[in-house]
């Protein structure tokens, strides 16, 4: 699920997990690859990521490529940035129609698309409060009150969840409209906008000088005020403001009339026509197609370049485990909520494909079948899989406001019911202000903060683009992660767990040291010795060992099968 930063301060920003920005202030290689920075060095929180390497081949180990499984909107596989470092499907001949593995899959190259079927893949979906709310508005609120009332004796915890989904769904839905007809207004508002500067730059000196003459004149003039304040645009000419005014409005457009029109409609449901599966049968597996990319791959091909880029011609970016990693695509996030089939069965197929680690970077705020979900988790946990997994960008403590799918089966459990599962907040680039401010945080179920504002990476039709959110920090510790586990493959997720949060570089500034259970930012390099000193063991030579010959012994041949 995506989110925006819209320029001006006043204009409403929606919440999910990812937010967009069209350029970044100082838009050098230095502003591109912060994220892998020394902290000791540069007094900036990045994660070290150049030092881990070094540490690590001073010790004479030779890296394994370690496979992770990207579970998102999809992933532009043959970005010139991405190409060499995706998996590829040992067992399967590509495009020959044929399950040639025996996996449920058929063609399944780079990974697998969930959210799709023979009459193509779904774009946007459905909100999970809407759902909730379809599925049981009838049950608990029907005609017959004494029928009711007896459901909502008998089937506690569902109408629990339907009247928290039933306040958030007439809440965001409303909010959503409201959007759609603000932002249609200031984009309309736009030439007006141009006409008040005129041959004037923007700033706020200029802006004193113009009076407006109209009521739509003076709400531009409003716009353009707050506008003034963002570095991107202060001090340009009227047609970079229009042009940088454009691509906000269409961003924010494109954000909330799907979630009006769609994602809190009780009548929008694509899942029938496209996908053709039960949604309520969670035990069906084989279904889907390899679409990889989907309708909109932008935000997984931004967490694919996070974890595995490749620097690319002129490009700078490269990923945390840019040397050791392989992504594998799994497809379970529409423009709108992930299903909770959808995210189980994209585990399992990670998990039985060979992956290792899986990024995890989205959420909700309800979870009809999170039992299915959580048994995922315990499979994973028994095959040795790290979950890498977002925070979320509500700005809410987790332990108040639950934010699905967790490793917290009760927020008033004293630990989480696996231990496979690392749960990320994101930092920014400032030590003054080092929670990105979207962030979700708790001092118990956030485990770690890594960078996740103005995050430079991979985005489809080969291009590069600023995003930030948790869904930008998740991916910086799953690429950590990687770096580890290639190294020293003898490691449990747990212990990758430990050596990254008690490795972490602590800030107490504005009480960041209370947001996480480790007081701090990740540090690659730190983690690396940690477990190198604490867990790692050198793999025994292979020694060739002397079988006894056996003696021949003549049977009798059975002609009859030969």
């Amino acid at each position: 699920m995506k989110k925006l930063l819209i320029a001006a301060a006043f204009l409403y920003a929606g919440f999910g997990l990812i937010q967009a920005q069209t350029a970044s202030p100082q838009d050098d290689k230095d502003q591109k690859t912060w994220y892998h920075k020394d902290y000791a060095t540069t007094k900036v929180y990045g994660v070290n990521t150049q030092n881990a390497y070094k540490f690590l081949e001073s010790k004479g180990l030779k890296p394994k490529t370690v496979v992770v499984g990207v579970l998102d909107s999809g992933v532009e596989v043959d970005h010139p940035g991405l190409i060499k470092n995706m998996w590829t499907n040992p067992n399967e001949i590509p495009n020959n129609g044929k399950d040639d593995d025996g996996n449920g899959y058929i063609d399944d190259v780079h990974g697998w698309n969930f959210l799709g079927g023979k009459n193509g893949d779904i774009d946007v979906d459905n909100m999970e409060v809407t759902r909730v709310v379809k599925k049981y508005q009838s049950v608990f609120e029907g005609p017959d009150s004494a029928k009711n009332k007896e459901n909502q004796a008998k089937m506690p915890d569902d109408f629990a969840m339907y009247m928290k989904s039933k306040e958030i769904f007439n809440k965001k839905s409303q909010e959503a409209k409201q959007s759609v007809q603000m932002y249609t207004m200031i984009n309309n508002s736009i030439p007006d906008m141009v006409k008040l500067l005129g041959d004037k730059t923007l700033t706020k000196e200029n802006l004193a000088t113009i009076k407006p003459s109209t009521q739509q004149e003076a709400m531009a003039m409003q716009v353009l005020s707050q506008v003034a304040n963002d570095p991107q645009v202060a001090g340009k000419p009227a047609s970079e403001v229009k042009t940088y005014m454009e691509a906000q409005m269409k961003e924010a457009l494109d954000y909330f009339t799907p979630q009006a029109e769609k994602g809190y409609n009780l009548d929008f449901d694509p899942r029938k026509e496209i996908v053709g599966d039960n949604y309520d049968d969670y035990s069906e597996k084989s279904y889907g197609n390899n679409h990889y990319e989907g309708p909109d791959a932008k935000h997984g091909t931004h967490v694919a370049g996070i974890i595995a880029g490749l620097a690319n011609g002129s490009e700078p970016q490269y990923g945390v485990a840019s040397r050791v990693a392989k992504i594998m695509t799994v497809r379970a996030v529409p423009d709108g909520d992930e299903r909770d089939k959808d995210v189980a069965n994209a585990i399992r197929y990670a998990v039985d494909n060979g992956a290792k680690i899986l990024n995890m970077s989205f959420g909700k705020p309800v979870s009809p079948g999170k039992n299915v979900v959580w048994d995922a988790f315990k499979y994973a946990e028994s095959k040795g899989v790290l979950l890498v997994k977002a925070a979320g960008n509500e700005n809410e403590d987790i332990a108040e406001h639950q934010y699905f799918p967790t490793n917290f089966k009760s927020t008033s459990d004293e630990k989480p019911f696996i231990n496979n599962m690392i749960v990320v907040g994101s930092n920014t680039n400032d030590s003054n202000a080092l929670k990105s401010s979207f962030s979700n945080y708790d001092e118990k179920m956030v485990d770690v903060f890594a960078p996740g504002s103005e995050i430079y990476s991979t985005v489809p039709e080969g291009k590069y683009e600023y995003l930030q959110g948790t869904s930008m920090a998740s991916p910086v510790v799953a690429g950590s992660a990687a770096v580890l586990l290639a190294y020293m493959p003898n490691l449990k997720p747990e212990q990758i767990i430990e050596s990254l949060v008690k490795t972490t570089n602590v800030s107490a500034t504005n009480g960041f040291d209370k947001l996480s259970r480790s007081n701090g930012v990740i540090d690659v390099a730190k983690a690396a010795e940690y477990a190198y000193k604490n867990f790692y063991k050198a793999e025994a030579p292979s020694k060739s060992v002397k079988k006894p010959i056996k003696k021949k012994t003549h049977k009798a041949i059975d002609k009859s099968k030969l």
